[in-house]
């Protein structure tokens, strides 16, 4: 039974518009969300391939009840942000959230011994950050220009240990995490009048596609079993449970924070 604590019944104009949310963190925190009555709005990029699985797991989503809208389009462009922001305006519905689960990087590394081996350019670098980053504040900025969040809104993004720790292969994500947190806390501090939070989570080691995407992705996951007290991975689930909580009311103080979501892994 969904529990309509959103004010999102039927006809309700209360929504979470999520930026690359066709899997992992993204999608899990739709699932989450649509349980307790938030209408979903889904921006993301899939390829034909499993296009026809991800809408029939929008299907089920629409059964709880809440309205489902996707659109398979670039979160980049700033065509899709203005077509999202006619769909929303013709709509008259207003955002809860804006959650950004935009994993997009170049996972190269820095200085390769193999000459003929690619490694990082600035031009990596940059194409990086705009992706996992400055997204974030195009889409907070134009929603925000637009008046189109509710009073009490969240804004939550994903982060990761490596926006201050060097991990291999991953110089180019780890400058753009570390830019996406200070993006956060200067939405957090400018959008205060508006009533709007802004917070990062910080998932421990998720087993997501996008983490296999990270060359040597399974010696990290062997050492996050090995550094975590409760040894086990963080799941998809765990981090959707952190984003319901930080959007209900009793978390409005919280903003301008890096929350970390991993059992403990961060204490070793």
């Amino acid at each position: 039974m969904v529990n309509f604590e959103f004010n999102a019944a039927p006809g309700s104009n209360s929504w979470a518009l999520i930026l690359g949310g066709s899997s992992g963190l993204g999608f899990a925190s739709a699932k989450k969300l649509a349980q307790h009555g938030l209408n979903i709005c889904i921006v993301h990029r899939t390829r034909r391939s499993k296009l026809a699985e991800f809408e029939v797991e929008c299907d089920i989503l629409r059964e709880t009840g809440i309205q489902v809208i996707s659109f398979n389009k670039d979160a980049l462009h700033e065509q899709t942000r203005a077509e999202l922001i006619t769909f929303f305006t013709e709509k008259q519905a207003r955002l809860k959230l804006l959650l950004h689960s935009i994993a997009k990087g170049n996972l190269k590394p820095i200085y390769s011994s193999d000459s003929s081996a690619a490694t990082l350019t600035g031009n990596d670098f940059m194409l990086t950050a705009e992706a996992m980053a400055v997204s974030l504040y195009d889409w907070a900025n134009a929603f925000a220009k637009a008046n189109l969040f509710e009073k009490n809104a969240s804004i939550l993004t994903f982060t990761s240990e490596g926006s201050t720790k060097p991990l291999p292969n991953y110089a180019a994500v780890s400058m753009a995490k570390a830019a996406l947190e200070a993006i956060v806390r200067s939405l957090a501090y400018e959008f205060a009048p508006l009533q709007i939070t802004a917070n990062c989570i910080q998932a421990g080691v998720t087993n997501t596609e996008s983490l296999q995407l990270i060359p040597g992705s399974e010696i990290l996951i062997e050492q996050a079993l090995a550094r975590n007290p409760q040894k086990r991975l963080t799941t998809p689930e765990d981090v959707a449970n952190v984003v319901y909580l930080l959007i209900k009311p009793e978390a409005n103080w919280i903003n301008g924070a890096v929350i970390p979501v991993d059992g403990g892994e961060h204490l070793r």
